[in-house]
């Protein structure tokens, strides 16, 4: 049997608050997503603990608007989790592409009025 490479997908960097409840739990824990990709993210939380395999639910707020995604752990270390997405619809994917849109183009918005600043003073 053939050895295969898992090749991460390209990670966009952000900021972004969460919360998120592990499956069997009542309670929701705070986090924020430090980097994200169409198929997973890391998550960076302090208190309690989540094992591989575990399963998530993060709730996030985009453009004002609350949506869901499930989860699983793939790793853990001290900062935090890498979580792989677990899609159940296509509805589930778009979520996750309109928020590494959305936070590119705000990027790309930022960039572009620090360069219109910069060619104004210089």
């Amino acid at each position: 049997m053939e050895d295969t490479l898992q090749v991460p997908a390209p990670r966009t960097p952000l900021n972004l608050e969460v919360s998120f409840k592990r499956n069997y739990a009542r309670d929701e824990a705070k986090g924020t997503l430090k980097n994200i990709s169409i198929t997973g993210a890391f998550l960076e939380f302090t208190g309690g603990e989540v094992r591989p395999n575990e399963k998530l639910n993060l709730i996030f707020v985009v453009a004002g608007r609350e949506r869901k995604v499930a989860a699983h752990v793939i790793w853990t270390n001290s900062q935090g989790c890498g979580v792989r997405f677990k899609p159940v619809n296509n509805r589930d994917v778009q979520i996750v592409d309109d928020l590494i849109y959305f936070i590119e183009n705000n990027r790309d918005e930022r960039r572009s009025v620090f360069d219109t600043i910069l060619k104004k003073v210089s």
